[in-house]
Protein backbone atom coordinates (compact mmCIF):
# COMPACT_ATOMS: atom_id res chain seq x y z
CA UNK A 1 0.00 0.00 0.00
CA UNK A 2 1.34 3.61 -0.48
CA UNK A 3 2.18 5.52 2.01
CA UNK A 4 0.27 8.57 2.26
CA UNK A 5 1.38 10.33 4.96
CA UNK A 6 2.01 13.80 4.68
CA UNK A 7 5.92 15.40 4.49
CA UNK A 8 6.79 17.33 7.75
CA UNK A 9 9.89 19.68 7.74
CA UNK A 10 12.24 19.56 10.61
CA UNK A 11 12.98 23.10 12.14
CA UNK A 12 15.51 23.82 15.46
CA UNK A 13 14.60 26.24 17.66
CA UNK A 14 16.86 27.34 20.33
CA UNK A 15 18.53 24.22 20.06
CA UNK A 16 15.24 21.76 20.04
CA UNK A 17 14.15 20.40 16.93
CA UNK A 18 10.57 19.47 15.74
CA UNK A 19 8.90 18.29 13.06
CA UNK A 20 5.66 20.31 11.70
CA UNK A 21 3.41 20.11 8.27
CA UNK A 22 4.57 22.82 5.54
CA UNK A 23 2.86 26.07 5.88
CA UNK A 24 3.32 26.27 9.76
CA UNK A 25 5.02 29.73 10.77
CA UNK A 26 8.15 29.72 13.25
CA UNK A 27 6.03 31.06 15.93
CA UNK A 28 3.45 27.81 15.68
CA UNK A 29 6.37 25.32 15.62
CA UNK A 30 7.94 27.30 18.55
CA UNK A 31 4.41 26.58 20.14
CA UNK A 32 4.51 23.51 19.75
CA UNK A 33 7.68 22.96 21.90
CA UNK A 34 6.28 24.86 24.67
CA UNK A 35 6.56 28.17 26.32
CA UNK A 36 9.90 28.26 26.90
CA UNK A 37 11.03 28.63 23.31
CA UNK A 38 7.57 30.61 22.06
CA UNK A 39 8.08 34.47 21.18
CA UNK A 40 5.84 36.91 22.43
CA UNK A 41 2.67 37.86 20.72
CA UNK A 42 0.50 41.30 20.69
CA UNK A 43 -0.93 41.36 17.23
CA UNK A 44 -1.41 37.36 16.09
CA UNK A 45 -3.61 35.95 16.75
CA UNK A 46 -4.57 32.21 15.60
CA UNK A 47 -8.08 32.23 15.34
CA UNK A 48 -8.12 35.61 13.60
CA UNK A 49 -7.10 35.05 9.58
CA UNK A 50 -4.90 37.48 8.01
CA UNK A 51 -3.54 38.73 11.78
CA UNK A 52 0.43 39.22 12.70
CA UNK A 53 3.14 40.85 11.29
CA UNK A 54 2.25 44.39 13.17
CA UNK A 55 3.77 44.78 16.36
CA UNK A 56 7.13 43.39 15.49
CA UNK A 57 6.96 41.71 19.20
CA UNK A 58 8.16 38.08 17.77
CA UNK A 59 11.21 38.63 15.95
CA UNK A 60 13.74 36.07 15.55
CA UNK A 61 17.21 35.14 13.90
CA UNK A 62 17.38 32.87 10.99
CA UNK A 63 20.76 31.69 11.24
CA UNK A 64 20.49 28.60 8.74
CA UNK A 65 16.96 29.26 6.15
CA UNK A 66 17.44 25.82 5.13
CA UNK A 67 18.70 22.26 4.51
CA UNK A 68 19.19 23.41 1.37
CA UNK A 69 20.53 26.60 1.35
CA UNK A 70 22.05 27.29 5.12
CA UNK A 71 22.76 30.57 4.40
CA UNK A 72 21.36 32.96 7.65
CA UNK A 73 18.06 35.42 6.76
CA UNK A 74 20.02 39.06 6.81
CA UNK A 75 17.53 40.45 9.28
CA UNK A 76 15.76 39.50 11.78
CA UNK A 77 12.12 38.46 10.52
CA UNK A 78 8.63 38.11 12.40
CA UNK A 79 7.98 34.77 13.40
CA UNK A 80 4.33 34.53 13.62
CA UNK A 81 4.12 35.56 9.16
CA UNK A 82 7.06 33.20 7.95
CA UNK A 83 6.99 29.89 7.23
CA UNK A 84 9.27 27.56 7.85
CA UNK A 85 11.49 25.20 5.72
CA UNK A 86 12.94 21.63 6.46
CA UNK A 87 16.33 22.31 7.83
CA UNK A 88 15.34 25.53 9.15
CA UNK A 89 17.33 26.83 12.25
CA UNK A 90 16.36 29.55 14.33
CA UNK A 91 17.36 31.63 17.46
CA UNK A 92 15.08 33.29 19.78
CA UNK A 93 15.74 33.78 23.23
CA UNK A 94 18.90 32.51 22.85
CA UNK A 95 19.89 35.77 20.10
CA UNK A 96 21.66 38.27 21.30
CA UNK A 97 20.64 40.51 18.87
CA UNK A 98 16.51 39.11 19.25
CA UNK A 99 16.96 40.37 22.55
CA UNK A 100 18.04 43.89 22.23
CA UNK A 101 14.97 44.18 19.63
CA UNK A 102 12.80 42.80 21.84
CA UNK A 103 13.31 45.65 24.31
CA UNK A 104 13.21 48.26 21.87
CA UNK A 105 9.85 47.08 20.30
CA UNK A 106 8.75 46.79 24.39
CA UNK A 107 9.78 50.63 24.56
CA UNK A 108 8.66 51.45 20.89
CA UNK A 109 4.78 50.13 22.30
CA UNK A 110 4.92 52.14 25.60
CA UNK A 111 5.84 55.69 24.11
CA UNK A 112 2.52 56.73 23.92
CA UNK A 113 0.81 53.81 26.37
CA UNK A 114 -0.07 55.06 29.56
CA UNK A 115 1.24 54.16 32.39
CA UNK A 116 -1.97 53.93 34.36
CA UNK A 117 -1.80 50.00 35.16
CA UNK A 118 -3.00 51.27 39.03
CA UNK A 119 -6.66 51.98 37.56
CA UNK A 120 -6.91 49.82 34.18
CA UNK A 121 -9.33 47.24 34.59
CA UNK A 122 -6.65 45.25 31.95
CA UNK A 123 -4.30 44.75 34.95
CA UNK A 124 -3.34 41.34 35.72
CA UNK A 125 -4.28 40.17 32.87
CA UNK A 126 -2.46 42.63 30.00
CA UNK A 127 0.02 41.06 27.41
CA UNK A 128 1.84 44.62 27.23
CA UNK A 129 1.94 44.26 30.81
CA UNK A 130 3.55 40.62 30.68
CA UNK A 131 5.71 41.57 27.93
CA UNK A 132 7.10 44.62 29.24
CA UNK A 133 8.30 42.69 32.28
CA UNK A 134 9.67 40.12 30.69
CA UNK A 135 11.78 41.56 27.87
CA UNK A 136 11.50 45.37 28.67
CA UNK A 137 13.36 47.85 30.66
CA UNK A 138 12.80 49.82 33.65
CA UNK A 139 13.54 53.20 31.67
CA UNK A 140 12.51 55.77 28.38
CA UNK A 141 14.66 57.81 26.56
CA UNK A 142 11.16 59.29 24.80
CA UNK A 143 11.11 63.04 26.50
CA UNK A 144 7.80 64.47 24.39
CA UNK A 145 4.42 64.18 25.49
CA UNK A 146 2.21 61.41 24.59
CA UNK A 147 -0.77 61.57 22.52
CA UNK A 148 -4.39 61.24 24.14
CA UNK A 149 -7.32 61.46 22.36
CA UNK A 150 -11.41 62.18 23.35
CA UNK A 151 -13.37 59.83 24.85
CA UNK A 152 -15.60 58.05 22.37
CA UNK A 153 -18.94 56.32 23.18
CA UNK A 154 -19.20 52.65 21.31
CA UNK A 155 -22.13 51.58 22.83
CA UNK A 156 -23.67 50.46 25.68
CA UNK A 157 -21.58 47.63 26.49
CA UNK A 158 -18.09 48.53 25.16
CA UNK A 159 -15.46 51.28 26.31
CA UNK A 160 -12.63 52.79 24.02
CA UNK A 161 -9.16 54.14 25.64
CA UNK A 162 -7.56 55.19 22.48
CA UNK A 163 -4.71 56.00 24.56
CA UNK A 164 -3.94 53.14 25.28
CA UNK A 165 -4.23 51.16 22.03
CA UNK A 166 -1.77 49.91 20.86
CA UNK A 167 -2.80 49.23 16.62
CA UNK A 168 -2.82 45.52 16.73
CA UNK A 169 -5.94 45.17 14.68
CA UNK A 170 -7.10 42.59 16.39
CA UNK A 171 -10.87 44.17 17.14
CA UNK A 172 -10.68 45.13 13.49
CA UNK A 173 -9.84 41.29 12.38
CA UNK A 174 -12.65 39.97 14.58
CA UNK A 175 -15.55 42.22 13.97
CA UNK A 176 -15.01 41.27 9.92
CA UNK A 177 -14.68 37.71 10.73
CA UNK A 178 -17.51 36.75 13.29
CA UNK A 179 -19.95 39.70 12.82
CA UNK A 180 -22.28 40.48 9.97
CA UNK A 181 -21.27 44.22 9.66
CA UNK A 182 -18.37 46.11 11.24
CA UNK A 183 -19.07 49.72 11.86
CA UNK A 184 -15.18 50.56 13.05
CA UNK A 185 -11.95 50.56 11.95
CA UNK A 186 -8.42 52.08 12.21
CA UNK A 187 -9.19 55.77 10.89
CA UNK A 188 -6.23 58.22 9.58
CA UNK A 189 -2.70 57.40 9.35
CA UNK A 190 0.54 57.43 11.21
CA UNK A 191 0.70 58.94 14.34
CA UNK A 192 -2.92 60.02 13.61
CA UNK A 193 -4.28 56.30 13.60
CA UNK A 194 -6.41 55.54 15.93
CA UNK A 195 -9.85 53.01 16.29
CA UNK A 196 -13.23 54.43 15.94
CA UNK A 197 -16.53 54.23 14.74
CA UNK A 198 -18.22 55.12 11.61
CA UNK A 199 -19.45 58.60 11.51
CA UNK A 200 -20.47 58.14 15.10
CA UNK A 201 -21.85 54.62 14.92
CA UNK A 202 -22.45 52.11 18.15
CA UNK A 203 -20.75 48.72 17.86
CA UNK A 204 -24.20 46.65 19.04
CA UNK A 205 -24.08 43.10 17.20
CA UNK A 206 -24.72 40.21 18.52
CA UNK A 207 -21.62 39.60 19.00
CA UNK A 208 -19.32 43.17 19.40
CA UNK A 209 -18.21 41.94 23.49
CA UNK A 210 -15.58 39.31 21.40
CA UNK A 211 -13.71 42.70 20.81
CA UNK A 212 -13.46 43.19 24.36
CA UNK A 213 -11.39 39.27 24.92
CA UNK A 214 -9.34 39.82 21.54
CA UNK A 215 -7.87 43.45 23.57
CA UNK A 216 -4.18 42.60 24.31
CA UNK A 217 -4.04 45.74 26.87
CA UNK A 218 -6.68 47.62 28.47
CA UNK A 219 -8.20 50.00 25.13
CA UNK A 220 -11.46 47.90 24.96
CA UNK A 221 -13.14 47.18 28.10
CA UNK A 222 -16.60 45.75 29.56
CA UNK A 223 -18.86 48.45 31.16
CA UNK A 224 -20.49 46.73 32.92
CA UNK A 225 -17.23 45.89 34.41
CA UNK A 226 -15.61 48.56 35.18
CA UNK A 227 -13.81 49.55 38.08
CA UNK A 228 -15.98 46.77 40.30
CA UNK A 229 -13.10 44.34 40.85
CA UNK A 230 -9.26 43.14 40.59
CA UNK A 231 -8.93 40.26 38.37
CA UNK A 232 -6.67 38.72 41.45
CA UNK A 233 -9.68 38.67 43.92
CA UNK A 234 -12.13 37.28 41.69
CA UNK A 235 -12.13 33.37 40.79
CA UNK A 236 -12.60 31.84 37.54
CA UNK A 237 -14.96 29.35 36.88
CA UNK A 238 -15.18 26.83 33.60
CA UNK A 239 -19.12 26.81 33.12
CA UNK A 240 -21.64 26.46 29.95
CA UNK A 241 -25.03 26.79 28.92
CA UNK A 242 -27.33 25.72 26.03
CA UNK A 243 -27.31 29.26 23.82
CA UNK A 244 -29.03 28.94 20.13
CA UNK A 245 -26.10 31.72 19.24
CA UNK A 246 -22.88 30.15 20.42
CA UNK A 247 -21.10 27.55 22.32
CA UNK A 248 -22.16 28.60 25.48
CA UNK A 249 -18.88 27.68 27.13
CA UNK A 250 -17.14 30.64 29.36
CA UNK A 251 -15.56 31.39 32.27
CA UNK A 252 -17.47 32.99 35.54
CA UNK A 253 -15.76 35.45 37.61
CA UNK A 254 -16.92 35.72 41.20
CA UNK A 255 -16.52 38.11 43.86
CA UNK A 256 -17.97 35.91 46.83
CA UNK A 257 -21.41 34.58 45.10
CA UNK A 258 -21.90 37.06 42.89
CA UNK A 259 -20.98 37.24 39.06
CA UNK A 260 -19.33 40.23 38.29
CA UNK A 261 -18.19 39.24 34.53
CA UNK A 262 -18.34 36.71 32.00
CA UNK A 263 -15.71 35.99 28.99
CA UNK A 264 -15.10 33.35 26.64
CA UNK A 265 -12.69 30.84 27.39
CA UNK A 266 -8.68 31.11 26.68
CA UNK A 267 -5.82 29.05 25.96
CA UNK A 268 -2.27 29.18 27.55
CA UNK A 269 -1.22 31.83 24.96
CA UNK A 270 -4.75 33.86 25.92
CA UNK A 271 -6.61 33.38 22.64
CA UNK A 272 -10.20 32.85 22.48
CA UNK A 273 -10.73 29.62 20.54
CA UNK A 274 -14.74 29.66 20.74
CA UNK A 275 -16.73 33.21 20.75
CA UNK A 276 -19.49 33.99 22.58
CA UNK A 277 -22.90 36.36 21.96
CA UNK A 278 -23.62 39.22 24.12
CA UNK A 279 -26.53 37.42 25.80
CA UNK A 280 -23.77 35.15 27.50
CA UNK A 281 -21.81 37.68 28.02
CA UNK A 282 -23.49 40.62 29.45
CA UNK A 283 -26.81 39.16 30.51
CA UNK A 284 -26.22 36.05 32.07
CA UNK A 285 -24.91 36.82 35.98
CA UNK A 286 -26.71 34.65 38.03
CA UNK A 287 -25.00 31.20 38.88
CA UNK A 288 -28.45 29.68 37.71
CA UNK A 289 -27.72 30.25 34.19
CA UNK A 290 -24.62 28.38 33.96
CA UNK A 291 -24.00 24.89 34.44
CA UNK A 292 -21.04 25.04 36.45
CA UNK A 293 -17.78 22.48 35.21
CA UNK A 294 -15.12 23.55 37.96
CA UNK A 295 -12.42 26.04 39.17
CA UNK A 296 -10.41 27.45 35.90
CA UNK A 297 -7.25 26.24 35.54
CA UNK A 298 -4.84 29.13 36.18
CA UNK A 299 -0.80 28.99 35.70
CA UNK A 300 0.79 29.43 38.83
CA UNK A 301 2.46 32.53 37.16
CA UNK A 302 -0.33 34.41 36.77
CA UNK A 303 -1.40 36.74 39.59
CA UNK A 304 -5.11 35.41 39.26
CA UNK A 305 -4.00 32.48 40.77
CA UNK A 306 -3.18 34.70 43.94
CA UNK A 307 -4.46 33.05 47.07
CA UNK A 308 -6.11 30.36 45.69
CA UNK A 309 -3.65 27.43 45.98
CA UNK A 310 -3.48 25.93 49.33
CA UNK A 311 0.32 25.15 50.79
CA UNK A 312 0.01 21.29 49.79
CA UNK A 313 -0.64 22.56 46.56
CA UNK A 314 2.30 24.72 45.71
CA UNK A 315 5.21 23.10 44.98
CA UNK A 316 8.15 24.12 46.41
CA UNK A 317 11.20 25.68 43.74
CA UNK A 318 14.02 23.00 43.67
CA UNK A 319 16.73 25.34 43.90
CA UNK A 320 15.36 26.53 47.27
CA UNK A 321 15.49 23.24 48.66
CA UNK A 322 19.38 22.72 46.99
CA UNK A 323 20.34 25.83 48.41
CA UNK A 324 19.01 24.91 51.86
CA UNK A 325 20.66 21.14 52.06
CA UNK A 326 23.99 22.81 50.77
CA UNK A 327 24.09 25.81 53.13
CA UNK A 328 22.07 24.83 56.42
CA UNK A 329 22.99 21.86 59.22
CA UNK A 330 21.55 19.11 58.98
CA UNK A 331 19.53 18.27 62.38
CA UNK A 332 20.65 14.79 64.12
CA UNK A 333 17.41 12.65 64.90
CA UNK A 334 18.93 10.03 66.63
CA UNK A 335 19.23 12.46 69.52
CA UNK A 336 17.69 10.96 72.48
CA UNK A 337 14.61 13.69 73.54
CA UNK A 338 14.48 14.78 76.86
CA UNK A 339 11.25 15.37 78.60
CA UNK A 340 11.98 16.91 82.03
CA UNK A 341 13.64 20.37 83.37
CA UNK A 342 16.46 17.98 85.37
CA UNK A 343 17.29 15.59 82.37
CA UNK A 344 17.87 18.81 80.04
CA UNK A 345 20.32 20.44 82.91
CA UNK A 346 22.55 17.34 82.76
CA UNK A 347 23.34 16.82 79.35
CA UNK A 348 26.33 17.75 77.48
CA UNK A 349 24.57 20.52 74.81
CA UNK A 350 23.28 21.79 78.09
CA UNK A 351 26.47 22.33 79.77
CA UNK A 352 28.30 23.26 76.64
CA UNK A 353 25.53 26.13 76.04
CA UNK A 354 25.93 27.46 79.80
CA UNK A 355 29.92 27.55 79.43
CA UNK A 356 29.70 29.32 76.71
CA UNK A 357 27.21 31.81 78.24
CA UNK A 358 29.68 32.13 81.59
CA UNK A 359 32.43 32.91 79.17
CA UNK A 360 30.61 35.52 77.28
CA UNK A 361 28.64 37.47 79.53
CA UNK A 362 30.12 36.82 82.65
CA UNK A 363 27.20 35.00 84.60
CA UNK A 364 25.82 31.87 85.31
Amino acid sequence: MENTAPQLFKVTIDGVEVEVPPGTTILQAARKIGPEVAPPAMCYYEPLKGSGGKCRACLVKVTAGSAKDPRPMPKLVASCITPIQDGMVVENYTNAQVVDARKSVVEFLLINHPLDCPICDQAGECHLQDFSYEHGVGTTRYEEDRRTFEKEDLGPYIQLHMTRCILCYRCVYTADQITDKRVHGVMNRGDHAEISTYIGKAIDNDFSGNVIDVCPVGALTDKTYRFKNRVWFSKPVDAHCDCEKCSGKVQLWYRGDEVIRVTARKNEWGEVKEFICNTCRFERKKTSDWTIEGPTKVSRASVISANKYGANLVKKPDFALKLAESQYKKIDDDRPYLHEMSEIKQSDDYKALMAKDEKYFGHK
